[in-house]
């Protein structure tokens, strides 16, 4: 009897602990933009290597789309901003290594990354894939890239869709530049990525780019989003970040950063403008 009685003790005792936690991390959840505004910094992951949307320009300070907002909602909340250079394959363990507040580096909207962080609705940009190719290879359909060596980003959604569906054969490296360099190189025959990223490319550089086009048909359109932590997911934080999003597609504050910074217009960014 002794020993059921120590036993139970300790069950209830284990029970009483996990109580605690749970209260305390409910608590947590509901008080994190106070736990920002006390340490006095929002720390966002941010793309460094994906102009414009977030990149390093001559002075060497990350600059970009994506960058701006992230300034306003540090200025929102009344702290300073700090910013991690993040890459499509480590923006989530960052996130969960509590390295970082705040995911606002493109990424794309997957039942994966929902159940691995706390997204944030609705979604503040759209994009599907493309590639960007020399016009001389005269790519016209998907399965024309079969057996060919395509570049793409480590982690990237749409690579295995490419790889599986229609053959190519993926290289991927950590970021941007690597994988341009190489497509300039002769090294890969396409550069698999987001469409509004080569849209953008090849406007922002005709010059560089004028042997270069984007010549499929645009597949898989996903939302962007940003997105914090999965313990934080009935937060204060993020629905701040929600009524945020909503606030500046109702105002059509992103349409006027998109043309501030020179990325061809959304049919996405009006569509949301329209509706709210």
């Amino acid at each position: 009897m002794p020993v059921r009685l120590a036993s139970f003790a300790s069950a209830l005792a284990a029970a009483a602990v996990a109580l605690l936690l749970t209260v305390a991390t409910a608590v947590a959840a509901v008080d994190d933009i106070k736990a920002i505004q006390a340490k006095g910094v929002l720390v966002v992951g941010v793309k460094a290597d994906y102009r414009p949307w977030g990149f390093i320009d001559p002075s060497g300070a990350i600059v970009g789309m994506e960058i701006d907002m992230a300034r306003e909602i540090a200025d929102k909340l009344g702290v300073r901003l700090e910013m991690v250079p993040v890459t499509t394959a480590n923006r989530i363990e960052f996130l969960r290594q509590g390295r970082i507040d705040l995911i606002l580096a493109t990424m794309s909207d997957t039942p994966a990354r929902r159940q691995a962080s706390t997204v944030i609705d609705p979604p503040y940009y759209a994009g599907g894939t493309n590639i960007l190719a020399r016009k001389s290879l005269n790519f016209q359909r998907w399965q024309e890239l079969r057996g060919r060596r395509v570049c793409a980003l480590q982690g990237a959604y749409y690579n295995r869709p490419v790889a599986e569906n229609w053959g190519a054969i993926i290289v991927a490296f950590p970021g941007v530049p690597e994988a341009m360099i190489d497509l300039l190189a002769g090294n890969c025959d396409a550069f698999v990525q987001d469409s509004s990223l080569i849209a953008s490319t090849l406007v922002s550089d005709p010059v560089k780019w004028a042997d270069y086009e984007m010549p499929m048909e645009t597949f898989g359109e996903q939302a962007w989003v940003m997105a914090v932590s999965a313990a934080n997911r009935e937060g204060s934080f993020a629905r701040f970040l929600a009524h945020l999003s909503q606030d500046w597609h109702r105002s059509g504050h992103l349409i006027a950063l998109e043309k501030k910074w020179g990325i061809p217009p959304s049919p996405f960014l009006k569509s949301m403008h329209d509706k709210l």
